[in-house]
This record gives structure tokens, C-alpha cells and sequence, in this order.
């Protein structure tokens, strides 16, 4: 039986001398990893799973398990934990003097290159049956696809971007700057054992005004979770998920990578147009109807540069980003129907 959970533990991979394209190296870089399921000995069932902004293994867990499309007792699954979410190197845990605000700018690109050590060198694996994630697990998906086109048979980014847009750098822009102007954040350096909480606070609440649709919020949806009141939400679910375990620090080296997404920035392409054009991979892309972070237009305009015959194919209803977080069962069922649907057919290479 498969055990899952906070709780239960996990592995590193390390890389001894890890450079990044902002031209610093990591000494090393760690790649906190979990898999479910066992490699087969044609090492032909392994699925590519990465995390999504300041989420951690576990919270990919709920698209994984028997009944499911991810089932650990077919695939082989990989979920590698971002650089900077503070299981993998990170602000929080690089040593001195690479540490807090001293750690270096992290671009997507530079997760993709660490998981590919980590599925070639940590496990042999030459091809992967599937790469998928949910918003900055999306944007790995679509670098995964440009970048390893190769090894890349499908592809099943959700609620993510292949390029972050203007609007969504915006928001962004206000994290970090309510971060920043936080009593106690002091350019980063704030002790270990007293965050800017504050900051903190006013970060999650400019975080809910984005994560839910506008029709989530007028219909009240929110009492789906449990939450009595728009201010019990508000705290109960923003604040509570910001205020657990996650350094400003780290939240601020993610959001950096998040800002400066964009997969036509990867070596030997000119433009995202042209990077989108060379996928392989049979694809599905799958916006939710009503996100504020990558709308449904801006991933048909991706589609429109993809030549690979990639389908675009729309979450309903008024989640917004969240859709893809697995909150609503509706949702998540959605989700599993596309896994389970491209794994069960052919792949683009």
C-alpha cells in the first residue's frame, strides 16, 4: 500500500558543481524528489510530476493513487520539488554565503536541467510517458517539451503558461513589493525565527483576489471548503497556506522564476513562437475556464504556434486557477480523464 503525506519521507539528489544560466553555480544543487510506483525494466512507464509554486511533493499527491490515471501500480511517477520551494536548494537551506537574498536567480529552465540529471543520471530513464503540472508545474511541462523534445512522448500542462504574460507579471509585482515593504523583512535578512508576518499576511490576500474566479466569490463557493465567511476564508485559506512553512525568502526566488518564465528563451531559439513550434510531444492543454493568471486566450495563442496538433481543451466553471489544485472534485475528475486519455494513447515520438 502506497503511504502519502507531509510525513513520509523523501530523497535528495545532489549535483556537486550546478551552473545556472544567470551565470552563478550551486555547490551543491539538491533535487528533493519522491516516486510512486516502481520503474519497469524497459524504464518505459515513468511520468514526470513537478511542483508548482512554493507546493511540495505531497501537494501533487491527489492526482496519484489507485483508481486513477496516475495509478503507482502502472507508472512510475517522479515528482521533483522546485529549486527555491525549500525542500530543494533553496534561500532557506543553501549554506553561507549563498544563503537568504544572496541565493541566485532561478530561471525555469534551471529546474528542467537539474530533473534532467535527476531522471538520466539518478534512475537511467532515456524517454518519459508523460510530463504534467498545474500552474509553474505547467511552465517545467512546456520547458520539459522544448528543451528534451527526445525524451518528451506527452505532455499535459494545466492551468500554466508557456510565456508569463504582462498582466500576470503585475501581479507579481505587488507580491513581492508587499513582501519587501514588510515591517521586519530587512532586505531579506529578517531571523530565522521571525518572518515578516505581516508582509506575509498582505501577500496571501493579494494572492485571493487572484486564485478564485470573480464568480467563485459572488456564489459563495468558497463554503465548499468548509469556511463560514469571506474574512474566514480570506484567513482560514490564504493566510493559513502562506503563513505554513513558507520562507519570504524562498517565495520571492520562485516568484522571480515565475516572472521571467518563457520557453522561447531557451538556448537556439529566437522567440517563444519559434520554441513552441519544435514540441513533439502529443498534447493536451488544459486552461481553466475562468484564470486570472493564464487565461484561456493565452494558451489558445499558444496552441496556435504549436504544430503538433495539440489540443486545446478548457476546465469549466469558476475555480479559476485553483481548478487545477485539487479542491473540487469535479475538477480533479476532469484532470484524471485527460491523463488517463493521453497515456492511454499514442505518444508524439
Amino acid at each position: 500500500m502506497t503511504h502519502y503525506g507531509r510525513d513520509v519521507p523523501y530523497e535528495t539528489f545532489e549535483i556537486g558543481q550546478f551552473p545556472l544560466t544567470c551565470g552563478r553555480t550551486l555547490r551543491p544543487a539538491r533535487i528533493a524528489f519522491r516516486t510512486y510506483g516502481t520503474l519497469n525494466t524497459a524504464k518505459d512507464n515513468a511520468v514526470l510530476y513537478p511542483t508548482w509554486y512554493s507546493g511540495r511533493h505531497w501537494d501533487n499527491e491527489w492526482l496519484i493513487g489507485e483508481g486513477k490515471a496516475l495509478d503507482p501500480a502502472r507508472w512510475f511517477v517522479i515528482v521533483p520539488n522546485m529549486l527555491g520551494n525549500g525542500l530543494s536548494s533553496s534561500p532557506s537551506n543553501a549554506p553561507h554565503p549563498d544563503d537568504g537574498p544572496s541565493f541566485p536567480p532561478i530561471r525555469v529552465i534551471d529546474n528542467v536541467n537539474a530533473q534532467y540529471r535527476l531522471v538520466t543520471e539518478r534512475f537511467g530513464i532515456s524517454t518519459l510517458a508523460l510530463v504534467l503540472g498545474w500552474s509553474m508545474g505547467a511552465g517545467q511541462t512546456y520547458q520539459w517539451a522544448v528543451s528534451h523534445p527526445e525524451m518528451v512522448r506527452r505532455m499535459l500542462p494545466f492551468c500554466g503558461s508557456s510565456r508569463t504574460a504582462p498582466h500576470n507579471q503585475v501581479f507579481l509585482d505587488s507580491l513581492r513589493a508587499a513582501l519587501e515593504a514588510s515591517v521586519g523583512f530587512d532586505g531579506g535578512r529578517y531571523p530565522a525565527d521571525r518572518w515578516p508576518e505581516q508582509g506575509l499576511r498582505a501577500f496571501a490576500r493579494i494572492y485571493a483576489g487572484w486564485g478564485f474566479s470573480q464568480a467563485f466569490y459572488w456564489d459563495e463557493v468558497w463554503r465548499e471548503l468548509g469556511h463560514t465567511s469571506l474574512e474566514d476564508f480570506v484567513v482560514g485559506f490564504w493566510e493559513a497556506f502562506f503563513l505554513d512553512g513558507r520562507d519570504p525568502d524562498n517565495l520571492l526566488t520562485m516568484l522571480d522564476t515565475w516572472w521571467h518564465g518563457d520557453v522561447g528563451a531557451t538556448p537556439g531559439f529566437s522567440s517563444t513562437e519559434e520554441a513552441l513550434a519544435s514540441i513533439r510531444a502529443k498534447a493536451i492543454i488544459m486552461p481553466a475556464e475562468k484564470d486570472l493568471y493564464f487565461p484561456p486566450e493565452d494558451e489558445a495563442w499558444a496552441v496556435s504556434h504549436m504544430t503538433n496538433g495539440a489540443e486545446l481543451r478548457t476546465i469549466p466553471g469558476v475555480w479559476g486557477h485553483f481548478a487545477g489544485g485539487g479542491a473540487n472534485p469535479v475538477d480533479t475528475a476532469f484532470i484524471d480523464a485527460a491523463v488517463a486519455e493521453l497515456l492511454a494513447g499514442p505518444s508524439g515520438i
